[in-house]
């Protein structure tokens, strides 16, 4: 083998090797094959702007948005949560960054996922899902209108690991 088939085989070789690298770690992310189109939890990248509803009074910014077959769908991901099954505040938030996409992006999402540390879930946004979120933003609003919510202090440790704690005068001591 003279040296220019040595180098086009070792260069197959590192393009078969990066391609198989890439479908495993695809595969190992829990998400679906689809396009990025915003990644808001990357280290280094900087922050992606805020979706929002006027109308809702809502805004955020979900960690990615993929695009799969014309559709955008939402990804919320909890790297180190671990759990067999999606937590009640993980759905609303992932809820609320399907509302945002559908107002702010004014396409519909058909689903919207969420990852855990080692499983991921892709949720429908369907009536259910949405009645859910609308009551939840209501009961917010009117709680906001009688002079405010007190925060949930039912559990110490996630108080304790609370990123507001040294500006909360409802901090458990």
């Amino acid at each position: 083998m003279d040296g220019l088939n040595l180098g086009v085989a070792l260069l197959l070789s590192l393009a078969i090797w990066l391609w198989l690298r890439a479908r495993t770690l695809q595969r190992q992310s829990g998400l679906p094959r689809a396009r990025l189109v915003y990644d808001d939890a990357s280290a280094g990248r900087p922050p992606e702007r805020p979706l929002v509803s006027h109308r809702h009074r809502l805004s955020g910014r979900p960690d990615f948005l993929l695009e799969r077959g014309g559709a955008i769908l939402p990804v919320e991901a909890k790297p180190l949560r671990r759990a067999n099954a999606p937590y009640a505040s993980d759905l609303l938030q992932l809820a609320a960054y399907c509302l945002l996409v559908e107002e702010d992006l004014g396409r519909t999402p058909p689903a919207g996922i969420l990852r855990y540390a080692e499983q991921s879930w892709e949720i429908a946004w369907d009536a259910a899902l949405r009645a859910r979120l609308l009551e939840t933003l209501a009961a917010m609003d009117a709680a906001d209108e009688a002079g405010g919510a007190d925060r949930s202090h039912a559990q110490a440790q996630r108080c304790a690991g609370c990123g507001m704690r040294a500006h909360c005068d409802q901090r458990l001591a």
